[in-house]
């Protein structure tokens, strides 16, 4: 008699958990509870948490949850289907509108999340054939995608220019299109692209680029456009959803051929909502754009790191189980500064990624590098 297939199931799932336990890298899903002025609840207890891309503290603003309720309460929960079908919401509409605008491309089209843009939009623009250039550190979505193209796909260095200029003098000519992927902010290490370096040497190989913004966003985003500007409405405008502003044929290409577009379910028009609010306030209000990348270079100076180039600012550990010993040790102090292990960064590189807000007071900044100093080294040794 053959095996119970959900015998032999779970003996491969128990397997491989056990292999990720003695390594450190089991993940587990925990309850939080968030609230205004970067508050947190987990177990049980109050935290300060620096765990959240929610930079500017739209999330709980009035002014975005009354916009998602008067969506709600006229437009329902859902969107009932594809945006192509009858999901497109006029709320979405006019937040494609106005995110156009805002980077300065005739128009927008808006996603289910950050990640299913970019499991569309290298698919929908290149295939066999074609060449995809992507930064080593670019998201895992940007590799899903270019993996998804059939394109060739090459890693850059990070950030390294002449490595990129000599990968496409070496296949650039070979293909038919080129397509550069890479990162406004990086989500891991809080440092920036060298885009006008990028963008000309795309305009010299006759390339398209892409920036994935997600982590740029109303925070640091001033600065040359891309061709394919890709983002997030979950970070900065404190809602959900993915974006890609362009040139009009090529969005209009998109409608028609992204899959991660034609293929689901419309995102619903309270999130919709939301993001347009949130992304009015941005406009409305620079200083509080402006204080995140403040609040993270007070934390730098203080802890005698290189200067923060982002609201983001990654504490480097090195081992997976130091990494986790520090951010428990942090969160007996009220704070939430969640590990990061790879796979997500390298072997060797784990973290805590501290991430900060316009929610956030210079009192709790000033704690927290307080208690990274006193606990660090000791957690690093334990680990």
């Amino acid at each position: 008699m053959s095996p119970n297939p959900l015998t032999s199931l779970d003996a491969f799932a128990a397997d491989k958990l056990a292999s990720l336990e003695a390594s450190a890298l089991r993940r587990r899903l925990a309850v939080t509870a968030r609230g205004p002025e970067a508050a947190a609840e987990r177990n049980g207890r109050a935290l300060v948490s620096f765990s959240c891309n929610d930079y500017l503290g739209l999330a709980h603003d009035p002014r975005v949850i009354a916009a998602a309720s008067e969506a709600l309460a006229r437009y329902g929960a859902g969107a009932g289907a594809s945006r192509l079908v009858t999901g497109n919401s006029p709320p979405l509409a006019a937040l494609e509108e106005r995110l156009a605008r805002h980077k300065g491309k005739e128009a927008a089209l808006v996603f289910g999340s950050g990640y299913l843009a970019n499991l569309g939009i290298a698919p929908a623009l290149v295939g066999a054939g074609d060449l995809i250039l992507i930064d080593e550190l670019g998201h895992s979505c940007l590799f899903a995608g270019a993996k998804m193209s059939g394109a060739q796909v090459v890693r850059f260095a990070h950030n390294d220019l002449a490595a990129l200029r000599g990968l496409l003098a070496e296949h650039r000519g070979a293909a038919r299109r080129a397509l550069i992927l890479t990162e406004r902010v990086f989500s891991m290490d809080g440092d920036r692209a060298p885009l006008p370096e990028i963008l000309a040497l795309a305009d010299d190989y006759d390339a398209w680029t892409l920036v994935d913004d997600a982590h740029g966003l109303g925070v640091v985003e001033p600065g040359l456009r891309a061709p394919l500007e890709m983002g997030t409405l979950s970070k900065t405008l404190g809602s959900y959803g993915g974006y890609l502003c362009a040139s009009r044929p090529v969005i209009d290409l998109l409608t028609s051929r992204a899959r991660s577009l034609v293929y689901t379910t419309g995102l619903p028009p309270a999130s919709a909502a939301a993001a347009l609010a949130a992304l009015e306030i941005v406009e409305a209000e620079p200083e509080r754009a402006a204080r995140p990348l403040a609040l993270a270079r007070r934390f730098t100076a203080r802890l005698g790191l290189t200067e923060a180039m982002s609201p983001i600012v990654p504490v480097l550990v090195g081992e997976a189980e130091a990494a986790l010993a520090l951010s428990a040790a942090l969160e007996a102090r009220g704070f939430l500064v969640v590990a990061i292990r790879p796979p997500t960064v390298a072997s060797g590189t784990a973290r805590l990624r501290v991430a900060f807000s316009a929610a956030h007071d210079e009192g709790q900044v000033d704690a927290l590098a307080e208690a990274v100093a006193e606990l660090g080294p000791d957690c690093v040794r334990a680990g």
